[in-house]
């Protein structure tokens, strides 16, 4: 098989630990930088050009598609897919679960756990009222945008919290604003999904003093058995957004298992160094089953 890793830098952890899986299972892997491929579009099909060539005779795909890139990125991967190759992730996946708001839609329309989460038009004194929608302060004030713990706010009091959402209307910032599970004490759950299995999990800690625990900011990671709550709502969050690889963060509340985010790209080093487990090795055995299938269907059609 020949597999492209969809990647804007060949030195992540991710991307070689994803390249010499490939290898390691006999095929040929490639890898492209999303941002640099253009796409051209004509009558006699969609085709990609990369550096000057066409890429051509690609079996699969594995999109590792920053947030900053988004748009261009996933129309990248839709131009794979209509090229026939098969996706380890899904391009309306993708977009699904980088919209924040949507995506929390969508996992409250499938009746899953969550932080109680409020949001509004930008309108003069409406403050107080979406403070109190989600039970007061404390409260967690979230950018849409942000990533890996960026723009997330902590508002430990109502008159904290009004302030930090009214400077984030007056920058007409997109946020939403989500109740504070106390118990959970800084840490979350990163459950690793491939193809319908949690294949792995790591509780994420964080830093002394501070309650984002992303391993970004400063957060430690441990192995975790997940409870069987625990673990049937990460497979219900990822199959509610499409995705077949998911990185699905939770909290521990006395509530149960509470979804924060699922993400569609999510980063392999802290969970394998974690748990030990080969996870790269669990996406490319995905892949190969995707292929075969698709060939399979394939065949029977003609």
């Amino acid at each position: 098989m020949k597999i492209a890793v969809l990647s804007r830098n060949s030195n992540l952890y991710s991307t070689r630990r994803l390249v010499e899986e490939i290898k390691n299972a006999g095929h040929e892997a490639q890898i492209v930088d999303h941002s640099l491929c253009d796409l051209i579009i004509e009558q006699e099909g969609p085709s990609i050009i990369y550096r000057g060539q066409k890429l051509e005779g690609f079996d699969a795909i594995i999109p590792r598609i920053g947030a900053s890139v988004t748009f261009y990125g996933t129309a990248v991967v839709r131009q794979f897919e209509l090229m026939g190759a098969f996706s380890a992730v899904n391009s309306q996946a993708i977009v699904r679960s980088r919209d924040k708001l949507r995506s929390l839609q969508i996992l409250s329309k499938a009746g899953l756990g969550m932080p109680k989460t409020a949001f509004t038009n930008f309108s003069k004194g409406g403050e107080k009222q979406l403070i109190e929608q989600v039970g007061g302060a404390p409260l967690i004030i979230k950018l849409l945008e942000g990533t890996q713990g960026l723009g997330v706010v902590l508002a430990e009091t109502k008159k904290a919290a009004q302030s930090v959402v009214e400077a984030f209307h007056g920058l007409k910032a997109r946020i939403i604003v989500q109740e504070f599970i106390k118990e959970a004490k800084g840490a979350d759950i990163r459950a690793f999904v491939v193809n319908g299995k949690v294949v792995g999990a790591m509780k994420r800690q964080g830093a002394e003093g501070e309650f984002r625990s992303n391993l970004h900011r400063g957060g430690a990671a441990s192995v975790i058995k997940l409870s069987r709550a625990e673990k049937q709502a990460a497979l219900n969050a990822a199959k509610a957004l499409g995705l077949d690889v998911a990185g699905v963060d939770l909290l521990q509340s006395d509530r149960g298992p509470l979804i924060l985010e699922v993400n569609s790209s999510p980063g392999l080093e802290g969970i394998e160094q974690a748990t030990g487990i080969n996870i790269a090795a669990e996406i490319i055995k995905y892949v190969e089953e995707g292929v075969n299938q698709k060939s399979s269907k394939r065949n029977k059609a003609q």
